[in-house]
């Protein structure tokens, strides 16, 4: 079966548009177009592709062929960028981690993205959730924890981020005055990123500590949690780039190992290849082995 591009592309601009009448906009054509381009996918495929909600949504089927639309449409852009008729840059979406965008990679995107006139369209996720976006099609490569590759990718180790468990010297003081022993712990506010956070989770969990029993503060930046914990609104797991040059005592415990991955759309894009490079190394002199 061949899927015209065309019609897969107006599928993706639906879901892009969350209504026909938006999708119809962007690809300047009636609604009515919309419609009939969307009937003749569906029956080329035999399968339901939308759901015709508010917002329209993607069924599984046609997620997989809005992710083939994107592949196409980022081939399409990297060939004309190759033969200098593209007129603009590559656009290349990318799913990263925070800590990862506060500590390492970011140097080295800005670096590969400015030597090859490549736009970036980062979208920050939980680093156990970004395949998810790989797998819908939004982004074509991701920095993740899970190394089975998604379906149509390619996943390269890149190393792993170490944690450390501190506090300021006057959390310390108040909150864990005789060390961070386990009843302390069960009491004193602790940082997370997000309620999707595991890191302190872990490191509370291997103490011993049921970590639904502490109080919990959400900041959900890097640099501002870092600095949450420096002013001592909780303790929390910093990696050591975050912990230098701050006011911080360690808590002791066990450090908590983030194994990270690159995993990357199966595609023949020389852009693509060459941000994978530059990850991969920036990778192998900043993560432990």
């Amino acid at each position: 079966m061949k899927v015209p591009v065309d019609l897969a592309h107006t599928l993706a601009a639906a879901v892009d548009a969350g209504t026909l009448e938006g999708a119809a906009r962007r690809l300047h054509l009636t609604q009515s177009a919309v419609s009939q381009r969307l009937a003749t996918l569906e029956r080329l495929t035999g399968q339901v592709l939308l759901v015709r909600s508010r917002p329209v949504r993607a069924t599984a089927a046609g997620e997989q062929v809005i992710r083939y639309a994107r592949q196409v449409a980022h081939l399409d852009d990297d060939l004309a960028d190759r033969l200098g008729v593209g007129g603009s840059a590559t656009t290349v979406p990318l799913a990263i981690n925070a800590d990862s965008l506060a500590t390492w990679i970011l140097p080295a995107l800005v670096e590969v993205a400015t030597a090859h006139d490549i736009t970036l369209e980062i979208h920050r996720e939980d680093e156990s959730h970004t395949t998810e976006l790989l797998a819908d099609g939004t982004v074509v490569a991701a920095v993740t924890t899970v190394a089975q590759p998604v379906a149509g990718c390619t996943a390269t180790r890149l190393g792993s981020l170490t944690y450390r468990a501190v506090a300021s010297p006057a959390f310390a003081e108040r909150w864990l005055p005789d060390g961070a022993t386990a009843a302390a712990l069960a009491l004193s506010p602790v940082v997370d990123f997000d309620a999707r956070d595991q890191i302190q989770r872990r490191y509370l969990t291997r103490r011993g500590v049921n970590p639904e029993r502490c109080p919990r503060h959400l900041v959900p930046s890097s640099p501002e949690f870092a600095e949450a914990i420096e002013l001592g609104l909780g303790w929390g797991l910093l990696p050591a780039s975050q912990r230098t040059g701050r006011t911080l005592v360690e808590l002791g415990g066990p450090d908590i190992s983030v194994t990270l991955w690159w995993q990357q759309w199966r595609t023949h894009s020389p852009t693509l290849g060459t941000i994978g490079e530059a990850v991969t190394q920036a990778a192998r002199a900043h993560l432990s082995a």
